[in-house]
């Protein structure tokens, strides 16, 4: 099976997001671009690709072990932008603003937990995001790129993260449906790793 871990985006900031996508799709209608539902809005840590079902186990209590030692994280999402930029985008994305530093730190602890059980991870650093598309090809993309740009950094919404998933990716034609397997809460208290600011 194949999985990720994220941290969920709450229904006030996915109904924003889901906004931000209808004014990009109004002004770029011809892109070709598959936008992500709303249940597909979320903050990944780290995708795992293929799960042996027996694994699982190991995976979901190297998870709640890392989550026990993170506190609760306040997240605001602000400003879109493209991976890996304006002049060839791959990704359109909506930004975390608040909370970066003890985000990022909960997914170094992610990945390093999860390394022992063979789950090499990326070479890339970690940016915190949510996706909104991903391009197709370079149809219509310069009225996308515009419109991402002109759109400046619109406030998104804010929230408190207090716990992350385990998602396993059910791949349909029509897109992916994403199951929640586990939801390890993060537990520190006070002066956890996910107490600072960002």
């Amino acid at each position: 099976m194949r999985c990720f871990v994220a941290v969920d985006v709450p229904s006030a900031v996915r109904a924003a997001l889901v906004d931000a996508q209808a004014r990009l799709r109004r002004a770029a209608p011809r892109a070709d671009v598959r936008w992500a539902s709303p249940e597909q809005l979320h903050l990944t840590l780290a995708f795992l690709g293929e799960v042996a079902p027996d694994r699982v186990a190991d995976v979901a209590a190297a998870l709640a072990d890392v989550a026990g030692r993170h506190a609760p994280i306040a997240l605001r999402v602000a400003g879109l932008g493209c991976f890996p930029g304006p002049s060839r985008p791959r990704v359109v994305w909506a930004g975390v603003v608040d909370g970066v530093a003890p985000l990022g730190l909960l997914a170094a602890d992610v990945r390093r937990a999860l390394e022992p059980l063979g789950f090499v991870p990326e070479a890339r650093p970690f940016r915190a995001h949510a996706t909104l598309a991903r391009v197709r090809s370079a149809r219509g993309v310069r009225r996308l790129v515009a419109a991402v740009a002109a759109a400046g950094a619109p406030e998104l919404g804010a929230w408190t993260a207090e716990d992350v998933v385990l998602y396993r990716s059910h791949l349909h034609p029509a897109g992916a449906r994403y199951e929640a397997l586990v939801r390890p809460r993060l537990a520190a208290s006070g002066g956890g790793h996910g107490a600072s600011g960002g």
